[in-house]
């Protein structure tokens, strides 16, 4: 179980911008969700779903305008959204304590898992090259979180070399993204995706050598 600990860690800083929602019990253990805004380089910010255990709020006081560290695991799950299964991205913090001074890097992502569609690879308008992967990262208890991840540039490109089943081990940032999808022939509604933007990448092979592939371009303007 440690081990699954190790493929899939999440460091973020930031500010607590919504209030504490009760989201769920599991075991007599009572978890929240609050929103959590983390700047990029640019003057853009991610606003990121931290889910919490009621037991790490003890003897903190977690309030809209708090400036935080948050250390966890991104998690996915199904829920049904609208007459169709939505896949949900949520932050599950296993460490929170208040951030006194901001580092470099405030929103830091590992993970270790394996593609389970085809990685899609295409060309922006603006000639950008970008290449979309689902990946699927095992949990304990045989479960796996599904993580849409998304590669810019020369990783893009090493993205066509990969196929379903591959391990893959990416650093990278958690990103928030609006889009706008049409309901209607007038009606336009505001919807945000997340995804992991991929800043380095390897593929792991069985031999357990390292193919590396590293990307250095500031993608911190895009979506």
């Amino acid at each position: 179980m440690d081990n699954l600990m190790l493929n899939n860690k999440i460091y973020l800083e930031g500010k607590v911008v919504s209030d504490l929602v009760f989201s769920h019990e599991m075991y007599g253990e009572g978890f929240y969700i609050f929103n959590l805004e983390v700047p990029r380089l640019s003057e853009t910010k991610d606003v990121l779903s931290v889910t919490i255990s009621e037991r790490l709020l003890t003897g903190m006081e977690l309030k809209i305008g708090s400036e935080i560290i948050v250390e966890g695991q991104l998690r996915s799950y199904n829920k049904f959204i609208d007459g169709s299964n939505r896949l949900i991205l949520t932050v599950f913090a296993r460490n929170v304590e208040p951030c006194y001074e901001k580092s470099k890097n405030p929103n830091q992502i590992f993970l270790d898992g394996f593609i389970c569609k085809p990685p899609v690879y295409r060309t922006t308008p603006f000639g950008r090259e970008i290449a979309d992967m689902l990946l699927a990262v095992n949990r304990a208890y045989n479960k796996s979180d599904y993580i849409p991840t998304i590669a810019w540039g020369r990783n893009s490109r090493f993205c066509q070399t990969l196929n379903v089943g591959d391990n893959i081990r990416i650093w990278g940032r958690l990103q928030s993204r609006e889009y706008q999808k049409k309901v209607s022939e007038e009606e336009v509604i505001k919807k945000i995706a997340y995804e992991v933007s991929i800043s380095k990448m390897e593929k792991v092979n069985k031999d357990t050598e390292v193919t590396s592939n590293e990307e250095n371009d500031n993608q911190e303007d895009i979506g």
